[in-house]
């Protein structure tokens, strides 16, 4: 089942990429993402989405460690704040949950879709804390530096 999964999400990896640069277009969460051309994030999206069993399947700690570290790196040159880079991490998550649940991933999997809820819920707010925590964390260091 999760080889089907990964294989749906990558057969509409576009799809998912144009839907998720409409969010970061539109949200407010990670509106320094406006910073970054288009195409970029389109690009970086669906690399994720079209790669995404290489990604959790044969890519090592140290090749994760590269790829998000650069990534990082290029958002803060860019001028894009920590939280909207946070923000926007989590919402490729969610895009890909949304996605599942809108093809019915829900309907056909009831008991094994009640116990993915539950972690995607948890994740869910751990992602959410992490967002709202660099957000304090960026507003004290403006106080401070002020």
């Amino acid at each position: 089942m999760a080889i089907r999964l990964v294989r749906l999400i990558e057969t509409h990896a576009d799809q998912l990429s144009h839907g998720l640069l409409h969010k970061f277009q539109h949200a407010h969460e990670c509106a320094d993402l406006h910073k970054v051309p288009a195409s970029e994030l389109k690009d970086r999206s669906y690399e994720i989405y079209r790669n995404l069993n290489e990604w959790l399947t044969t890519k090592s700690e140290a090749e994760l460690e590269h790829r998000y570290t650069a990534l990082g790196a290029r958002r803060a040159a860019q001028g894009v704040a920590f939280s909207h880079l946070l923000w926007a991490i989590t919402a490729t998550k969610e895009h890909l949950w949304e996605f599942l649940e809108s093809q019915g991933f829900a309907d056909k999997h009831v008991e094994l879709f009640g116990e993915l809820e539950l972690l995607h819920r948890v994740a869910k707010f751990f992602d959410r804390a992490q967002y709202y925590a660099a957000v304090g964390y960026e507003k004290a260091a403006k106080s401070a530096a002020a």
